[in-house]
């Protein structure tokens, strides 16, 4: 299977840079819900907490992609990209095109489901 390398490189790295600037913005987001019950109503305690773990939810699945991400580069330094981690078989290019930090053809991450 050929692989556009510079391509999929480029693409890859574009878009670790694009999560690292989304961490760092959204650190706020995810600093612990102050108590202060008279500075607050109980429900907008319970909102803001809401809203904290949907954050921390956010960062952990972009945290997730980064290190997707720097696996892809690796095994794409080593000629291993493109291929599942489970069949070593090719990995559809539209699978690749629509996320090039994917780990496995479409076939086995239907099996996982």
């Amino acid at each position: 299977m050929e692989i556009d390398t510079p391509f999929y490189k480029k693409r890859l790295k574009s878009r670790r840079e694009e999560l690292l600037a989304m961490l760092e913005t959204a650190k706020e987001t995810v600093k612990p819900v102050e108590l202060d019950q008279s500075s607050v109503g109980r429900l907008s305690r319970m909102d803001a907490m809401q809203a904290q773990e949907m954050a921390l939810a956010l960062e952990r699945r972009r945290v997730e992609e980064v290190s997707r991400i720097g696996a892809a580069l690796i095994r794409l330094e080593k000629g291993e990209y493109g291929y599942c981690l489970n069949c070593e078989e090719p990995i559809a290019p539209k699978r690749l095109n629509f996320n090039p930090s994917v780990l496995t053809c479409i076939e086995c991450a239907s099996k996982k489901g």
